[in-house]
């Protein structure tokens, strides 16, 4: 008797599906660029080395495009073209990131975009001139753009839990197939937007929960962060009643070959998607305000700053949502210090009565 495989776990599927497309682009790269991405491997996750490949094909492009190398095809590029490109060169570079491609797919950055494009081309020659495989290195002649800064978007407590009211409530008014969706998907979804605004976790780490991540007796779940690395994210009561109820449909559910262990399921029975989340959360988030565009990380950013606003402690709100360095933290969340501020002008009483 044939024995039945065991399912891969979330994150080996991913980093199986990463690897795989990572090769698809460095395939269409100029061969020497293999060296760069296997020096970064060790301290890089694959999405970001994905991330990396898509904006130095960029660059390529606009080589090739620009006439800047003498190359028409990229795969034709060797190193020593990269000694050929000028300051005034990655100028030009960046006046052509921010509006690029034909009228079918147009690409616009803002100054986070140019600012990432730029930061990967730094890394990159970088690295060649350290090997000495070029003799110059123009992006150390290029400043990075400057960021304008922008006002975190969250949820308030209100919308918070008018939010939630609609996940709960909200197929009262519904008739026909969309009532019909929607009772079937209710627990699931309350679930899911409770466990996120409950916890702080990524949208990745949620689609990446099993059934066996749930642990009710100590209230906490087991999730994998970015890198690979294994966590523990407690939770309370609220929480708790919402994956309970949920758990209670899930087990009645027959899932998929292969997605027999995934906690939440989209209806064809299949885990669900990080897609497929961002898409119910823009659904229901955009019944609730139409000025804000909340996503599922905006669900993160809602809960660290109702953290930092109940214990005051930035290191324990980067502890909880997992960052590597407490500067991430406090530039996402430092504004609650107005907050914070507006209440110490009520704090002290000059005269009683």
């Amino acid at each position: 008797m044939e024995s039945k495989k065991k399912p891969l776990s979330y994150d080996k599927q991913i980093y199986i599906e990463n690897t795989e497309r990572l090769r698809q682009v460095l395939a269409t790269l100029p061969p020497f660029v293999s060296f760069f991405f296997r020096a970064i491997e060790p301290h890089t996750t694959a999405r970001t080395r994905i991330s990396y490949s898509y904006d130095l094909r960029v660059f390529f492009r606009f080589l090739t495009e620009y006439h800047k190398c003498g190359k028409e095809d990229i795969l034709s590029i060797d190193v020593e073209d990269l000694d050929k490109i000028t300051s005034l060169d990655l100028e030009e570079y960046i006046e052509y990131l921010k509006i690029y491609g034909d009228d079918d797919s147009l690409k616009v950055n803002t100054e986070q975009g140019l600012r990432r494009k730029l930061a990967s081309l730094k890394s990159f020659y970088h690295y060649y001139y350290k090997h000495q495989m070029i003799k110059t290195d123009p992006t150390v002649l290029v400043d990075l753009p400057k960021l304008r800064h922008r006002e975190i978007i969250r949820l308030d407590p209100d919308e918070v839990a008018e939010l939630l009211d609609l996940v709960e409530h909200g197929g009262e008014g519904l008739t026909g197939m969309k009532k019909v969706y929607y009772e079937k998907n209710k627990l699931r979804n309350l679930a899911i937007f409770t466990l996120m605004l409950g916890t702080g976790i990524r949208v990745s780490e949620c689609v990446g929960l099993d059934l066996t991540d749930v642990d009710f007796r100590n209230g906490r779940i087991r999730i994998i962060r970015k890198g690979g690395k294994e966590d523990f994210v407690y939770f309370g009561e609220e929480v708790s009643k919402a994956l309970e109820d949920y758990l209670i449909e899930r087990k009645k559910i027959t899932t998929l070959e292969g997605h027999e262990n995934a906690l939440f399921l989209s209806i064809r029975r299949r885990r669900i998607t990080v897609q497929g989340i961002e898409d119910l959360v823009k659904d229901y988030a955009s019944q609730i305000t139409t000025f804000k565009h909340i996503t599922p990380h905006k669900l993160r950013s809602t809960f660290g700053t109702n953290l930092y606003r109940e214990t005051d402690d930035i290191y324990l709100v980067a502890e909880v949502l997992g960052h590597n360095d407490i500067n991430t933290t406090k530039k996402h969340y430092a504004g609650t210090d107005e907050y914070r501020k507006r209440r110490a002008a009520h704090a002290v009483k000059l005269r009683e009565g």
